[in-house]
């Protein structure tokens, strides 16, 4: 089979009915993702905006992985880590097509944030995190929208995993 057939073979499994829905939903996630970051993006003239006692907004540049875990000042682990990255969105969309429904909201809320996160990863070498929870002096890692797209999936798979498949 040649590589146009491939293409075009994956072209119609996304474009089905019921994967064009998801993928969908993973794209709006995606630019909700954006939206957010480019709001924080193009209003912050400094680094910091306090809202309240548990949540700031302070703008930092994250070149790890989400929650700032990886974090290396290497180009060589940054491009490691990016194309491990895109290699996971890859894997992702392969199972999503191949899965059940509710499986494929949870793969495409997963896809969708790693998608706003490799995105500002191609664009900006880093990705902008922003949301800083904290209670006194405890904070939270920062993180944005993206990470928690990525997390609810995640942690949606697990409880899935654990709790509904047993049954």
């Amino acid at each position: 089979m040649s590589l146009n057939q491939k293409i075009k073979n994956i072209l119609q499994l996304i474009l089905k009915k019921e994967n064009f829905f998801f993928f969908s939903l993973a794209i709006t996630l995606f630019v909700f993702d954006r939206y957010t970051k480019s709001i924080i993006l193009n209003n912050f003239s400094d680094n910091a905006y306090y809202i309240n006692d548990f949540i700031n907004f302070n703008l930092v540049w994250n070149t790890g992985i989400g929650f700032g875990l990886f974090h290396s000042s290497s180009d060589l682990i940054y491009n490691i880590i990016s194309l491990l990255i895109a290699c996971v969105i890859v894997f992702l969309i392969t199972i999503t097509i191949k899965s059940e429904k509710f499986d494929k909201i949870i793969f495409s809320t997963i896809i969708g944030g790693a998608m706003g996160n490799f995105y500002d990863r191609l664009i900006f070498k880093a990705v902008p995190d922003f949301i800083d929870l904290h209670y006194e002096n405890f904070h939270w890692f920062t993180f944005n929208v993206a990470d928690i797209f990525i997390t609810v999936g995640i942690i949606s798979f697990l409880i899935k995993g654990v709790f509904l498949d047993n049954k």
